[in-house]
């Protein structure tokens, strides 16, 4: 039926611009083949805060930070007008960026038949030694550790942390590798223990709990360091950089990479860097 009457009104003289625009909606909204039904467009994950915008638009207030939507407006004093505003705008405003490095856990075994028998494997160890030779190198002043709670994580960060004394460190169970959202286009043979639904919620959780700009107080630029796992890296770079995360499964990370994130006063995010193993000899690379 709609595409019956784009034909019709293409017919009757509309512009040869408008037309265009009007088949190429029909023909990227018309049904599969075999079916009646007008598509629909997919209900947002419970957990990712409603609707994204559409394609090539940027959600300002991604990280609910924008400085403007933490004014009460409605309490404003209209006597004091926009120089009131300016002034309780600036209060809100960060003043630093963020550096956030997020790194995967070492080579483990695989086969360990508890999670705590899943320690690093001997080369692992050696890919750890090489991160953390990488991470001191840089010569930044790294403000904390902050890792996740299982076995692989805590042992990757014993050793990274021998190459960055004085970094305090931080354990959470909110970085745990799980099922972030069901991957887009699905794969057969990855089917993962946990429900989606509850490693989602979780996930998403630490991302909001700590992938965002920088507070309002905080003077210097930082560089912070997150040990954990490749579907919590994956999923947290999708999310920042406002990508499907429903992709989060295209991405591949290899074993004590470093993914480098950027978060600027006014919200911006950039990637500078994606699993990086340049730093390992090619025979250290793995992705297990």
């Amino acid at each position: 039926m709609a595409f019956r009457q784009a034909l019709q009104l293409a017919a009757c003289g509309l512009a040869g611009g408008s037309a265009a625009v009007l088949f190429s909606a029909v023909a990227v909204g018309k049904p599969r083949a075999g079916g009646d039904a007008e598509p629909r467009a997919p209900e947002p994950r419970g957990w990712s805060g409603g609707a994204r915008p559409g394609p090539g638009v940027w959600d300002s207030n991604w990280d609910r930070r924008e400085p403007l939507s933490l004014i009460n407006l409605r309490k404003r004093n209209v006597e004091s007008g926009e120089e009131e505003l300016a002034s309780r705008l600036d209060h809100y405003k960060a003043k630093a960026t963020r550096h956030i490095f997020l790194i995967r856990h070492s080579q483990y075994h695989v086969d360990g038949s508890l999670e705590k028998d899943r320690t690093l494997t001997p080369l692992g160890r050696e890919q750890a030694e090489l991160t953390g030779l990488r991470l001191a190198s840089l010569g930044l002043k790294f403000s904390k550790i902050v890792h996740s709670s299982m076995t692989r994580a805590v042992e990757t960060t014993d050793i990274i942390s021998k190459h960055l004394p004085g970094v305090s460190r931080v354990s959470t169970d909110l970085l745990r590798e799980g099922a972030p959202i069901e991957p887009d286009p699905p794969v057969s043979h990855w089917k993962p223990e946990a429900v989606y639904y509850e490693d989602g919620a979780r996930i998403e959780a630490a991302f909001r709990n700590y992938i965002h700009r920088a507070d309002a107080k905080q003077e210097e630029d930082s560089y912070e360091i997150f040990i954990c796992h490749a579907n919590v890296i994956r999923y947290i770079v999708c999310r920042a950089l406002q990508f499907p995360p429903e992709g989060w499964l295209r991405l591949s990370l290899n074993n004590g990479s470093i993914t480098h994130l950027v978060i600027r006063p006014n919200g911006r995010v950039a990637l500078r860097a994606l699993g990086d193993t340049g730093f390992m000899p090619p025979e250290k690379i793995t992705r297990s």
